[in-house]
Formats: structure tokens, sequence, C-alpha cells
């Protein structure tokens, strides 16, 4: 019963919330969306316990002095005074005076922009380590990474100003991401909604049941 429990519920409401989406009749729609507010009360207590466990985790590594652990002091002083601020000025968080929004745009987001800029190095080195030239599809994949990443620059189309407009770097950047790369993200994001079917029916079969504690 222990496991059966858990089992019957998951299938029982896996397949109302898919029957939800085939019937309009308020019968199956005000049970689903109830459903629905459920799942997003369970992911804010989620929420609540990611940031208690972080805590934990931090205070437990800055009490045992780890070798990061003035990071640790940063980390968990932030999110305590951004937590704190948040819950004093409640819905008025989301105003330009607010100290909340102050934190977003003042620290937030130039520390984001500087992770992503660094991220842009990290990759550019990791796709010179990956495109070993091997087979001719490798020799296609590290052209046209090439041609985006100096068509997504200005120097891109300096060195090919001398091209007609349709054969700049731009130009050809243009076509492979609205092209090529828009066909073959379709085709993953179709296979990937896809394997998302196939687990979910699983899930709502009984077939998997890593859920329940990894076991069969």
């Amino acid at each position: 019963m222990k496991r059966e429990l858990p089992l019957f519920l998951t299938a029982v409401i896996g397949l109302f919330m898919i029957l939800s989406f085939f019937v309009p009749h308020q019968f199956v729609s005000v049970p689903a969306d109830f459903l629905q507010q459920c799942a997003v009360i369970v992911v804010a207590f989620g929420y609540v316990l990611g940031g208690a466990n972080v805590l934990r985790v931090n205070f437990d590594g800055i009490y045992k002095r780890q070798p990061d652990w003035p990071y640790k002091i940063v980390l968990a002083g932030s999110l305590l005074i951004t937590l704190f601020f948040g819950l004093k000025e409640g819905r008025a968080w989301q105003d330009s005076n607010s100290v909340s929004m102050w934190i977003y745009n003042q620290l937030y987001s130039p520390m984001s922009a500087t992770m992503f800029s660094l991220l842009a190095f990290f990759i550019a080195s990791a796709a010179f380590r990956a495109f070993r030239i091997r087979t001719m599809e490798a020799g296609l994949l590290a052209a046209a990474a090439l041609i985006v990443m100096l068509g997504r620059v200005p120097i891109g189309d300096v060195m090919t100003q001398w091209l007609p407009e349709p054969l700049r770097l731009g130009a050809v950047q243009d076509w492979i991401m609205n092209f090529p790369q828009n066909a073959a993200k379709r085709a993953v994001l179709i296979g990937a909604a896809m394997g998302v079917m196939a687990t979910g029916l699983r899930v709502i079969l009984g077939i998997e049941r890593s859920y329940l504690g990894g076991g069969e």
C-alpha cells in the first residue's frame, strides 16, 4: 500500500489532467485548475525549502571555515538581505524606487551580464577543442559555427564588405540561423516533446517508478 497509493494517485491525476485538454466541461476544467494551483503552491514551498537548504549548507561551510567560506558569507548575506527587503516591500518591490529593484538593476543585472560575457570565451574555447574536423559533417559544423560567430559581430561585415550584400557574413549567418538552424532545432524539440510524452505515459502507467525512491 505504501507504493500502490502514490502510483494510483499519479495515474488518476495524470489522466485527469490529460482529459482536461480535450473536455471543456466545467466538471473537468474546474478541478483541473484547482490541481494546477496546488502544483504552484507545492513549487513555491520547494523554493522555500531550496533557500533554507542553501542557507544550511553555506552556514555549515562558514562554521567549519571551508576554503571558500568568505564567498559563502557573501552568498548567504545577499540572500538574506534580498529576502528581507522583498518581504518588507511586498508587491511594491517592482516599483522603480524600491530597494529590491535597485538590487536587481544595480547588482544582479551587471553580475549576470559579466557571467554571460565570460561564458562567451568559455564557449569559444570549448568549441575550438570540440570541433575536430575528421569528417565532412564535422567540417560543415565547424564552418557554420565560424560563420555565425563572425557574422554576429561588426568585424564580420568589415571583413566581407567588398562582397555583395547577400554574401556578407552577417547575411549568411542570418540565413543559417533562420533556416538550417531552425529546422534542426525544431526537430530536436519535437524529439524532446515525444520523449516527455513517453516519460509521462510511463509514470502514469506505473512503469517508471524512480520518483518513489529508485526501485522498480
